[in-house]
């Protein structure tokens, strides 16, 4: 064995290799740019306003906007007001979706956001830092027949942020504040086809619950879901990726193990970033067709993470591989410093997730940014993540240009060795940063990104697996002293070439 295969491949060959890597590049983004839709869809609904004179302290009663057993509603609150109705007996009820629609397992999550459509009373202002406080239940069915099944019920506060661009006199008084929009509720599945919501304002003046917050005229839900014409070419793209990742990670760890020296650093890192993205591959959303698991979002962050960690990993060592030095470095702790920021940054954004999506696990309405300390911490983990990332990439830089430095300290020694040689070693140098470059493209580029990725991983795996062929097999015959020398011994499995050049040696 002499080396990896992109150290025996001729030019032609790595040409054309190239060649067909960019054309399923550009496959997959026009499968996002021409086939698929939009990936999400927000729809709008305007809450109605249910009375519900014997509701129960006791036992939460749900009020249904419209179809069977639907609520006694009021057009707006001078009705509520002149019929004497307090304001614990108003529920805004909203029903997900529009009549004569139904939800889908292939929209995949639900996430929305609350709109408070508050008018202007001199005598009942939007105080300075008020708080709203939101009594929330959601429940599913599966016809328009049963009954509805409560799925979480919880009582939160939400802060409200609202001003005005005109100023406030009486004569303004109906004008509308402009409030930002408020965290609402996500939903990790969409398992069922109808969803209801109720939302109730509980007052208390003695607990200054609910008091400050303006006249509260209309409740408004932006729901946000993904497109199932969009998840239908996730998931074919997933269901076709992951075979052949599979298939090519089999295929290097087969030739690693086949070597007969214990496999190297490198070759240890291309193995778990094959193993990374197989596992980022792996369709289980199909699953979530059967299955009512809210966790799929927590989970796909976790995956997510789990890749680019490795990735970032790989940068890292790889270009620490190809300094071209003295030094060994064939062991991860050597890594430690370029390394343990990606770790604790990771940790960091995995903490975060946790406190937000983990509790949502249990209560979908929770929200870590509706609270001061919520919001600290949330802002806390987040500049951490932060500082690890530009550290990383501060010692990412910084090996980059010792690459480059010792590449041009190295390029005098590069004529005596052959054409052949001169050419797969300079490449080599140069696929590392080509891979980098989709780090530039829009993340709008869903699809592309994804076949980006899977592709830079297989060109890894595929181009530093060990080879076949000795270097002889691909050098001219017009050197054969040369080729002599940079040959290895017949039965012998070497190190990879950068090592023999760099005067490396493959250590455990």
């Amino acid at each position: 064995m002499a080396g990896a295969i992109i150290e025996n491949m001729s030019t032609k060959k790595l040409i054309i290799v190239g060649v067909i890597l960019i054309l399923f590049q550009i496959l997959s983004f026009l499968l996002g740019g021409l086939i698929a839709p939009s990936p999400m869809s927000a729809v709008q609904y305007l809450a109605s306003k249910c009375v519900d004179f014997h509701k129960s302290h006791q036992q939460t009663r749900l009020s249904i906007p419209w179809g069977p057993n639907q609520c006694e509603k009021i057009r707006d609150f001078d009705e509520a007001m002149a019929r004497h109705i307090e304001a614990k007996d108003i529920t805004f009820a909203i029903h997900l979706p529009f009549p004569h629609k139904e939800m889908s397992p292939w929209f995949q999550f639900i996430v929305s956001i609350l709109q408070l459509d508050i008018a202007f009373k001199v005598h009942n202002q939007v105080e300075e830092g008020a708080v709203v406080t939101l009594d929330m239940t959601v429940a599913y069915r599966d016809d328009l027949i049963s009954e509805w099944t409560e799925m979480a019920h919880s009582v939160e506060q939400r802060k409200l942020s609202c001003n005005t661009s005109f100023p406030k006199r009486f004569k303004n008084e109906g004008r509308f504040y402009e409030c930002d929009v408020l965290p609402f509720m996500e939903l990790g599945n969409v398992a069922h086809k109808f969803y209801l919501i109720n939302v109730r304002l509980p007052v208390n003046e003695r607990k200054r619950i609910n008091v400050g917050i303006g006249e509260i005229k209309d409740l408004r839900l932006v729901s946000i879901h993904q497109n199932g014409g969009f998840t239908k070419i996730w998931f074919a793209m997933k269901t076709l990726l992951t075979p052949f990742i599979l298939i090519t990670v089999v295929w290097y760890w087969t030739r690693i193990t086949a070597l007969t020296r214990p496999p190297i650093l490198l070759e240890k890192t291309i193995f778990a970033l094959g193993i990374s993205m197989t596992f980022i591959n792996i369709p289980v959303e199909w699953l979530s067709f059967s299955f009512d698991w809210t966790w799929m979002l927590l989970f796909g962050d976790i995956r997510q993470g789990i890749f680019y960690s490795t990735l970032l990993s790989f940068w890292i060592i790889f270009c620490g591989e190809h300094l071209m030095d003295e030094t060994e470095r064939n062991r991860f702790s050597v890594y430690w410093k370029q390394v343990g920021p990606i770790a604790f940054g990771s940790f960091s954004m995995f903490i975060f997730d946790m406190c937000e999506r983990g509790i949502q696990l249990k209560n979908p309405f929770y929200s870590i940014w509706t609270s001061d300390m919520g919001t600290e911490l949330a802002m806390a983990f987040i500049i951490v993540a932060g500082i690890c990332a530009c550290l990383y990439f501060l010692f990412l830089c910084f090996m980059v240009f010792q690459v480059f430095r010792n590449i041009g300290w190295k390029r005098s020694s590069l004529p005596a060795m052959s054409k052949a040689r001169q050419l797969h070693y300079e490449v080599s140098g140069d696929l590392r940063f080509i891979g980098e470059y989709p780090l530039r493209v829009n993340s709008a580029f869903f699809t592309g990104m994804y076949g980006t990725w899977n592709l830079y991983v297989f060109a890894v795996m595929f181009l530093y697996a060990p080879s076949h062929k000795r270097h002889g097999d691909v050098q001219s015959s017009g050197d054969p002293a040369m080729s002599t020398g940079e040959d290895v011994a017949a039965g012998h499995d070497g190190p990879p070439e950068i090592y023999r050049i760099s005067g490396k040696e493959s250590q455990e």
